[in-house]
C-alpha cells in the first residue's frame, strides 16, 4: 500500500503493510504530533513504537540518520520501518526490534516521540514515560500524542514535573522536558 507525503517541502515515499497501524497514510494523531515538533540538524531522537517508521524517517531527514533510533515490538513493523528508511535515503537510521526501552541501551536523546497504544490500559504508556524519562539528556523532550488527556497529563507531570498541553483535531499532543536527572519530587499531602 504505497503513498507519498511532503514534509519540509521534501516529498517522501512510504510502503505499509494492512497488519500494521494505520496502513492507508499518515494517522491524524502523528500528523498532530509532528506539526508541535521542530527538530535541529544533529538532535538525537527515539521513535518509541516506530511503526512503519514515518516518525523517524521524517526526523532523520533533518537531524541525520545516524542520529535516530526507532523501535517497535513488532518485527512485521521493523522490517516495513527498515524498507522505508531505505527508499527514504535515511538507511543509516538504527531500527531495532523492542518491547518499549527493554531490549536496547540507547540514551542521551534530545527527543523522544510516541503514539502509544492508548485504547488498551496505561501499562505501556506508563512505561514509555517512566523508561523514556532515564533515556533523554537534561533539556531534552518526551512527546506524545493521545485522544486521552487526563491520565497522560497527570502521569507525565509526575515524572517530568509538568506538561505542555496542545489539543488538535482532538487529539491531545503532550510535551514534557526533562530538567533534571531525577523524578519530579511528589507533593506530601497533610493527613
Amino acid at each position: 500500500m504505497p503513498f507519498s507525503l511532503t514534509y519540509h517541502s521534501r516529498q517522501f515515499q512510504f510502503e505499509t503493510a494492512a497488519e500494521l497501524f494505520s496502513p492507508q497514510n499518515l494517522d491524524r494523531g502523528t500528523e498532530a504530533m509532528l506539526s508541535t515538533v521542530t527538530f535541529a540538524p544533529g538532535e538525537r531522537v527515539l521513535d518509541l513504537g516506530c511503526g512503519w517508521g514515518v516518525v523517524g524517517i521524517l526526523a532523520a531527514s533533518i537531524v541525520g540518520s545516524e542520529n535516530v533510533v526507532m523501535t517497535d515490538i513488532d518485527a512485521r513493523a521493523v522490517k516495513v520501518a527498515r524498507q522505508n528508511a531505505e527508499r527514504n535515503q535515511v538507511a543509516g537510521v538504527t531500527i531495532l526490534q523492542s518491547d518499549g526501552l527493554q531490549d536496547h541501551r540507547e540514551t542521551d536523546f534530545d527527543w523522544i516521540l510516541s503514539n502509544p497504544p492508548y485504547h488498551e490500559d496505561f501499562a505501556v504508556a506508563k512505561q514509555f514515560i517512566m523508561k523514556g524519562f532515564n533515556r533523554l539528556k537534561v533539556g531534552g523532550r518526551m512527546v506524545m500524542v493521545t485522544r486521552r488527556r487526563l491520565w497522560y497529563q497527570k502521569k507525565l507531570t509526575s515524572i517530568f514535573g509538568g506538561t505542555e498541553v496542545h489539543e488538535i483535531d482532538g487529539y491531545f499532543v503532550f510535551h514534557a522536558e526533562k530538567r533534571r536527572d531525577t523524578y519530579a519530587k511528589r507533593k506530601k499531602r497533610n493527613r
